[in-house]
């Protein structure tokens, strides 16, 4: 009888132990599909496969080689550093998803020089020695081609620095000459290649132990090309055709406004003899280029026939991007201005591609545009309305991390935040006077393990970008029946590929939208990118979408 008893409480026990493993079991199980927020994120915009073309709209990440990555612990980042930390930007395999997915690199100049900048040259053929080797250079090129990465350099055209040997000729020329004797460019042609008076002008500066003066609009150490004389542009042209030669891309264009102070027709031109040169040396180069001004005036450069131009009015902290995330216009404000510079910029060039960017090298970082508990937020949004944007986006390196700097120029290019720890392995220690900076994000150590981080936000926004080639191709379309003060919502079209909806919201607060009236058109939660703990959903027509959150929908 006890026996009997005992089995029956011992077959009890066993069944309770199998109920009580189901049951556990079955917790563990629904606890393993259950996903945070930034995973459904995730989850959802890896779902689309990746659709790179292969034309000249993309997705460009501009180095300063200095302060990127050093390979020799010399403080000093270096060619090889950068080509280390290729795979950080585009690994070249389309199924992993640990690097940036950028397609293009823009390299801040990385001839010799007597600055950290290294924006007056002294050796527009040679790679400046704190940077490495020409080899170094051409198995940059290499290894970037191996992954997809097309590679361009900036072209300071407008001046060299005062100790190019073309300058020290021309200076030491004119130290040779009577007080009433002019310069003959035939006994030396160097000094018609810069701009020499007897007259003390504004923005000239003085040869010392003279009575000379030369133009140096920028500082004395940059004296201006004379962009007039012959053998000059056939130096560039000789310059170019070097660089394309050992496979760089195409050229970023400096200080395209200060070629001839004050005359935009003359600018114009430099730059469209530039470009025919370029082009006739290989018709597939890219060219963008800088004309730091009102976009209705760089709209004019268009004429040129380059490809691209900056489109500035977006970028910095008093531009369209960050005017829209803090609230000082209103969100469809965002859309409206893309469409305002669609229609200028075809109106000079059939074949424009636009190049947004958020910062760069010349402005405070982004991550300080933002204050206050929605900081991390709008640091995030902000960012997927630059590489959202149609044309060729540029990305500033560090900005994807939120690296903080503004104030002095070297503030602004300090070391890439790889690791908290100052002695890991490709630390820089940044330019000489930069000041103390105290980040306010992670490094890239600790933001590549979250799924929360910045970090892995613009990741998510590359990809969507990458994914859906209307986004950077397209034509834009404002829904003003769905938009408001904190709603954006706009299309993008095009002849050769499938539309797309995006909606952000700048608001504090979740909003719902009725989307009835476009879901036969999109009817597909597609892609997101979201700041918080809560995912956007579409359901009956409805778009649930949350503060600082943006979607893509599809057919």
């Amino acid at each position: 009888m006890k026996r009997n008893y005992l089995k029956k409480l011992l077959a009890l026990g066993m069944v309770s132990s199998m109920i009580f493993s189901l049951i556990t079991g079955c917790t563990k199980e629904k606890e393993a599909v259950t996903l945070t927020a930034a995973e459904e994120m995730i989850k959802l915009n890896e779902s689309n496969p990746l659709n790179i073309v292969d034309d000249k709209y993309g997705t460009f990440y501009e180095v300063f080689v200095y302060s990127f990555c050093d390979s020799d612990r010399d403080g000093v980042g270096d060619i090889q550093g950068l080509i280390s930390k290729l795979d950080y930007i585009n690994d070249g395999d389309s199924s992993t998803t640990t690097d940036l997915n950028c397609n293009g690199i823009w390299l801040m100049p990385v001839n010799p020089s007597p600055t950290y900048h290294k924006y007056d040259v002294t050796d527009y053929y040679g790679i400046d020695e704190e940077y490495g080797t020409l080899d170094d250079f051409k198995e940059l090129i290499e290894e970037c081609h191996k992954r997809g990465i097309k590679v361009i350099m900036d072209m300071v055209m407008n001046h060299s620095s005062s100790e190019h040997p073309y300058f020290k000729t021309a200076v030491e020329y004119l130290k040779t000459l009577a007080d009433d004797e002019e310069p003959d460019p035939t006994v030396c042609p160097e000094v018609s290649y810069y701009n020499f008076t007897k007259t003390a002008l504004s923005g000239y500066s003085n040869v010392s132990g003279t009575d000379w003066y030369y133009e140096a609009r920028f500082w004395s150490g940059m004296p201006d090309f004379n962009l007039d004389n012959e053998a000059v542009r056939q130096e560039f042209k000789d310059i170019a055709a070097y660089w394309l030669d050992m496979g760089v891309d195409g050229f970023r264009m400096d200080a395209v406004t200060s070629y001839y102070t004050g005359a935009d027709d003359s600018n114009i031109e430099a730059l469209a003899w530039f470009n025919d040169a370029v082009k006739e040396i290989n018709p597939d180069a890219y060219i963008v280029a800088e004309c730091w001004t009102d976009y209705t005036t760089y709209a004019k450069y268009y004429k040129s026939g380059i490809d691209s131009l900056f489109d500035f009015d977006f970028s910095n902290n008093s531009g369209t991007i960050a005017k829209v995330v803090n609230g000082r216009s209103s969100a469809y404000a965002y859309a409206n201005a893309i469409i305002s510079h669609e229609e200028l910029y075809a109106s000079y060039s059939s074949s424009y591609i636009n190049a947004p960017f958020y910062s760069n090298h010349d402005m405070g970082r982004s991550a300080g545009y933002y204050a206050g508990d929605t900081a991390e937020a709008k640091t995030k949004l902000g960012a997927a309305l630059n590489i959202l944007m149609s044309g060729n986006v540029f990305i500033y390196y560090g900005e994807e991390l939120g690296m903080k700097g503004s104030g002095i120029d070297e503030n602004k290019r300090g070391a890439m935040y790889w690791s908290k720890d100052e002695d890991a392995e490709g630390m820089c220690d940044g330019p000489e006077n930069i000041e103390d900076i105290e980040q306010k994000y992670d490094s890239y150590e600790e933001q590549s393990e979250s799924n929360e981080s910045i970090y892995t936000y613009y990741k998510q926004a590359i990809r969507l970008r990458n994914s859906f080639p209307v986004i950077g191709r397209g034509t834009t379309t404002l829904l003003e029946d769905i938009s408001s003060k904190t709603i954006c919502a706009y299309t993008k079209t095009s002849d050769d590929y499938d539309s797309v909806l995006i909606i952000f919201n700048t608001g504090t607060e979740e909003e719902t939208i009725d989307l009835s009236a476009y879901t036969d058109e999109y009817s597909t939660l597609s892609g997101m990118l979201i700041t918080g703990d809560t995912t956007a959903t579409l359901k009956d027509n409805t778009l649930t979408l949350p503060s600082y959150g943006l979607v893509i929908l599809t057919k």
